[in-house]
């Protein structure tokens, strides 16, 4: 259970929907749609680093992410010691728990990578809510589409070097998930919360070749790898690095 929990209103706090990174949920809904969600009394909830929503089988809650990166494991063997895993990383503005809108004992390992604002909602509620608003149904719709088709980008590719598959990875936190570091402004992209077993765990590498990645890349001056942070000098030098390996 988190150890802190805000119970602020969205309509309070969370501003900018808008804002959110392109292809996800919230950014796909009008401004009426949002506040026609908002009108339900829906709350923010905030969780810590390394804190892990309830998404478990007991759960009816489905999550809009506000602020924050998550890890999400899913066992499809089983869940056990050694068991295989699919690793995905979700940022802000991205709806998980999905399979709750279709069935109850959905059970997917969800951790805080950052601190994490999240916006429950009961999936049946949700449902009704998508029944009567054919718009955000298509949003969401949408953005899954979105996200399975990045996803094959990113993750899928186990065919392809190493560097190329990291390389991937990285610009895409860098747009889902990464902010202008500071010292820098707009130049360079701060990743905050993933490390590197967790992009080695992602791409279903070893920990030792992602480190021979990045390293390739800091080589390059294309990326620092530092504690469960990643600044991203040129985010367009990374692309073209991935397209051209």
């Amino acid at each position: 259970m988190p150890s802190t929990a805000d119970t602020n209103r969205p309509t309070d706090l969370l501003m900018g929907h808008e804002e959110k990174p392109e292809g996800s949920f919230l950014r796909r809904l009008s401004a009426e749609d949002w506040r026609f969600l908002l009108q339900d009394d829906l709350r923010g909830r905030s969780f810590g680093q390394d804190e892990y929503l309830p998404m478990g089988s007991e759960d009816r809650n489905v999550y809009m992410i506000w602020d924050g990166v998550v890890r999400q494991d899913r066992f499809p063997l089983g869940d056990w010691a050694g068991a295989p895993t699919v690793t995905r990383f979700r940022g802000g503005g991205q709806l998980v728990g999905e399979a709750k809108l279709i069935t109850s004992d959905s059970a997917v390992r969800t951790r805080c990578l950052t601190r994490t604002v999240v916006i429950p909602c009961r999936a049946h509620r949700f449902n009704v809510l998508l029944g009567g608003r054919p718009k955000i149904r298509r949003a969401l719709l949408r953005s899954l589409e979105d996200r399975n088709r990045t996803d094959e980008l990113v993750y899928t590719l186990t065919t392809r070097p190493p560097l190329e598959r990291t390389s991937r990875l990285l610009a895409h936190l860098a747009d889902t998930a990464g902010s202008p570091d500071p010292r820098t402004g707009s130049t360079a992209i701060t990743i905050t919360g993933p490390g590197q077993k967790d992009i080695a765990a992602a791409l279903q590498l070893a920990v030792s070749t992602t480190e021979n990645a990045l390293r390739t890349l800091r080589y390059h001056g294309i990326v620092e790898a530092r504690y469960r942070r990643f600044l991203v000098h040129d985010v367009d030098a990374l692309r073209h690095l991935a397209d051209a390996v």
